[in-house]
């Protein structure tokens, strides 16, 4: 019981503390947002005389820029804790590597994911989608973006020791988001249909279910072999 408990308070402690450095180092999530909104913000320019085709294209839109967007903020992510010796130190306190990755993959999530999530409706107002489809567009993101955070938290581990990790990681990792993508912008495509929203989201839900056991392992297990 007690270790369990020292488990849940270094798990904490570590979410806590990239939360800290997170604000430190504001620039590098103003970055990813801003390239979040910015390129979503080009398509109603380039398309201002046609808003139907807009509207069509505007689940496609949100969910590929937001999967872009979060791959640049993947490539920091154990890289500096690696070189300067403080992974080392943290699994020497007896947090298991396994929790180790899901606390950054929290970190990460809320960092960048949920700003994402809470930007989607505003975004969406922009690409023409209907007011009817924000429900649903909330309920992907909330679903989708912790499954980003936890792939890309695996592609930062199997590339810790890399000199450019960023292209590694969107290679790594972009392959296994596809069926997120498709399931997100699915699910929003046909608003309105209940029972095949349901079916995506389920979907959805079953994929970060499996996400979180897989990445835990696999994680841990990577950053044990470039630990020892």
């Amino acid at each position: 019981m007690l270790k369990r408990l020292v488990t849940v308070n270094l798990f904490l402690a570590v979410i806590i503390r990239d939360l800290q450095l997170a604000r430190h180092q504001s620039t590098d999530i103003a970055m990813t947002l801003g390239f979040f909104i910015l390129v979503v913000a080009l398509f109603p320019l380039g398309l201002a005389s046609t808003p139907d085709l807009l509207a069509k294209i505007a689940p496609a839109v949100l969910w590929v820029t937001a999967l872009l967007a979060a791959i640049l903020s993947f490539d920091q992510l154990f890289q500096k804790d690696y070189e300067d010796g403080w992974l080392e130190q943290l699994t020497l306190s007896g947090l298991p590597l396994s929790m180790l990755a899901l606390a950054k993959a929290c970190a990460h999530w809320l960092t960048t994911g949920l700003p994402m999530l809470l930007l989607a409706p505003l975004l969406a107002i922009a690409l023409n989608l209907p007011s009817k489809s924000f429900l649903i567009t909330i309920l992907t993101m909330l679903l989708g973006t912790p499954v980003i955070s936890l792939f890309g938290t695996l592609g930062a581990a199997l590339v810790i020791s890399a000199r450019r990790p960023g292209l590694l990681i969107a290679i790594m990792i972009l392959p296994l988001l596809i069926p997120v993508l498709i399931f997100s912008v699915s699910a929003i495509e046909v608003t309105g249909d209940w029972l095949a929203i349901r079916v995506r989201l389920l979907f959805l839900g079953a994929i970060l279910s499996a996400a979180i056991p897989l990445v835990a392992i696999t994680a841990s297990t990577v950053l044990r072999q470039s630990l020892e």
